[in-house]
Formats: C-alpha cells, structure tokens, sequence
C-alpha cells in the first residue's frame, strides 16, 4: 500500500509541479473563466426560481473558451482544438443575437 501512494505522490509531483509553466498557467486560468460561467448561471436561476442563460454566461463561455482554445492549440490537442472551436462560434452566435434582440427593442421603443 505505501508503494501505491509512493507511485501516486511520484505522478502528483510530475504532473502539478515539475512540468508548470505559464502555459499551464494560462490553463487553470482559462478553466476558472469556463467553470465561472455555470456559477454564474445557476446563481442567476436560483434568484428567479427558474432556469435563466444571463448574458455574464456568454461572455465568460466566450473568455474562457477562447483562452482555452490558445492552450489546446498550443498544446497541439486536435480533440480539444474542436471541441473549444466550436464551442467558440457558439458564443459568439449567441451574444450575436442577444445584441441584435437589444438593438431592435431599442428601436421599436423610439
């Protein structure tokens, strides 16, 4: 049993500690911004007692994401490089239509 925890603590220091950099930086960065964007979500349902996507949701899918979307390619991970490509034209689609929602209200008041 020590072995095993040997061998874990071994991999542990490998993987957290010897290879940081500032591109893993960069990551846990990035991942704090994506993870944001739920906490963000689920405080803004909670208030209105229903399922609510505020707008703060968008911005920090599309920081995160984009931020994410360096370190893949960087880290030259195809599967993450698509996965967070697309994700980034979805973002932007969506904050494309909030703005567009916002701007024709603004002229149907006028």
């Amino acid at each position: 049993m020590a072995n095993v925890f040997q061998e874990l603590s071994t991999w542990f220091h490998q993987v957290f500690v010897l290879q940081f950099d500032g591109w893993i930086l960069l990551g846990f960065i990035a991942q704090a911004f994506f993870t944001m964007r739920f906490l963000v979500q689920w405080i803004a349902s909670e208030r209105a007692k229903r399922s609510v996507v505020p707008i703060a949701f968008w911005f920090f899918s599309l920081f995160g994401g984009g931020l994410l979307f360096v370190y893949a390619i960087q880290r030259e991970d195809p599967v993450f490089i698509a996965g967070q490509g697309l994700g980034l034209v979805i973002y932007i689609r969506n904050l494309w239509l909030i703005a567009n929602e916002r701007k024709s209200s603004m002229t149907k008041v006028d």
